[in-house]
């Protein structure tokens, strides 16, 4: 078995056992990305001779046992719109495509003192605004099970980096299901945590009520150890919660017996591939075998929450995307005349289509005699969406979905029809808007050999449940690579 092969919590077993040291994993990892990159295009940036600096610090500091964390010397990856010191954050946008942070995201300080690699910064959709990873300004990321096919996104780089073994594991960020939705497309795990759970600090906003980060990797125990490496109070967040526990490795037992399972009819009807539908009711079957009590149960509102959602998205996204104007940080047009029309040239050369179709919708919302008729009323449903997820959690442990309609769509069909690509986020998004935490795993091929996700949504701080309920349905199956995983380039 080759180290690109390891999962997370394996190589650092190894590493702590002297088995294997911190520079040669992440020379593994390295040479891995310089064969698969120009295929995949899983970063925006990497840099090798920092990586390799940090792994010799790395390995010093867990000799000494200053890191003895079960992370401790893996290489990782983090979505290129979390800020890292020193090292350029660009959002996958033109307008940042010289940022560089002077202060490191909560969760990356966390990380920093376990003791974790960094190998770079992977792409995304421009601003986290996308589900293709195609928004990008600095190129598409390709699916590693298929060249031809989108990785999801906007976490798409994370997910195609982590299959494609080009780290072991990565953060991404979650707004309407950008951790879940591509984990799924390219056959890995993610867990979008509760909101408040990881602290945003460091996090570039785009909806700030609904913006999440949380891990992607190959399976559900380097989640939960990756999950119970970044999440905290922060007071540096206002929407930080202290949690009594941070512990959710404990919760990875082989053990349903008795757990209560929701399927919602409503995602199972029209507008759900046939394959996708027949693998996620299978992966409800073998919980059910395994002890745990199926019912179908009737989820109301599910209709309303995509309106619901892109109305306060897009509200919230031109409100924190107005910090972008060429005067502070980022690109600045080069030839202007006066103030206002630096700012016009600026922005308009700066942003992306998808991104300014997004800010325009959300200023448009925001205005007066707009305001309540849209964002006010959006507001209301999100809280009626969160009331009835309440009623079906007094009910039930879990709640088990699908992901996504499909699997991966090929390059170019999304971004023609934008309305289709966010009708694509139905099963993702109620999670975000009623804060609730939600896990996605694979569960199944489609005909062509894409990966199928499974979505397993628990209570408010209950993550617990959903990775417990994850671990014992991943124990029926092995974990599967794309072919450009095991043998490099193709």
């Amino acid at each position: 078995m080759s180290i690109l092969e390891l999962t997370a919590v394996e190589l650092g077993k190894k590493i702590k056992d002297k088995e294997i040291t911190v520079v040669e994993a992440t020379k593994a990892a390295l040479e891995q990305i310089k064969a698969v990159e120009s295929d995949v295009h899983g970063y925006v940036s990497y840099d090798e001779e920092s990586a390799l600096k940090r792994a010799e610090e790395v390995q010093k500091g867990i000799n000494d046992g200053t890191y003895t964390g079960p992370l401790a010397g893996v290489p990782m990856a983090i979505k290129d719109n979390i800020c890292t010191k020193g090292y350029t954050t660009t959002c996958s946008s033109k307008i940042l495509e010289n940022f560089v942070p002077t202060y490191s995201a909560q969760a990356v300080e966390n990380l920093i003192k376990e003791g974790v690699v960094f190998l770079g910064k992977t792409n995304m959709d421009e601003f986290a605004m996308g589900s293709t990873t195609e928004t990008s300004a600095y190129g598409v990321t390709k699916n590693p099970w298929d060249l031809d096919k989108v990785p999801g996104g906007s976490s798409g780089g994370s997910a195609a980096a982590v299959a494609a073994n080009e780290c072991f594991m990565a953060l991404g960020s979650d707004t309407g299901g950008s951790i879940r939705q591509p984990a799924s497309y390219c056959g890995v795990t993610g867990i979008k945590p509760t909101y408040g759970t990881v602290s945003r600090y460091g996090l570039i906003a785009y909806g700030s009520s609904l913006d999440q980060i949380g891990p992607l990797a190959k399976d559900v125990t380097d989640c939960a150890t990756l999950l119970e490496a970044i999440a905290s109070h922060d007071e540096k967040d206002s929407t930080s919660v202290r949690l009594e526990s941070y512990d959710f490795t404990s919760a990875l037992k082989d053990d349903v017996k008795g757990m209560k399972i929701g399927i919602p009819k409503d995602y199972f009807g029209e507008g759900l591939d046939e394959e996708v539908k027949e693998a996620v009711l299978a992966a409800a079957k073998t919980l059910e075998e395994k002890g745990a009590i199926v019912e179908e149960f009737d989820l109301g509102l599910v209709e309303y929450a995509i309106p619901a959602y892109y109305v306060i998205a897009a509200a919230e996204a031109s409100s924190n995307l107005s910090r972008f104007d060429g005067v502070k940080y980022g690109y600045r047009a080069k030839d202007y005349e006066g103030l206002h029309n630096m700012y016009k040239k600026t922005r308009s050369e700066g942003f992306g289509a998808e991104v300014k179709r997004r800010i325009m919708l959300g200023s448009f919302v925001l205005s007066s005699g707009y305001y309540d008729a849209y964002y006010l009323k959006a507001l209301r449903t999100k809280a009626l969406i969160k009331k009835e997820f309440d009623k079906a959690f007094e009910k039930y442990d879990v709640i088990l979905g699908p992901v996504a309609p499909t699997t991966a769509p090929k390059l170019g069909d999304s971004l023609s029809d934008p309305i289709k690509m966010y009708l694509g986020d139905i099963y993702t998004i109620s999670v975000n808007l009623a804060g609730l935490p939600g896990i996605s795993l694979p569960c199944g091929k489609d005909k062509n050999g894409m990966p199928i996700g499974l979505q397993l949504i628990g209570d408010c701080f209950n993550e617990k449940k959903i990775i417990q309920a994850a671990y014992t349905f991943e124990q029926t199956r092995a974990y599967e690579a794309p072919a450009i995983a095991k043998g490099g380039a193709k």
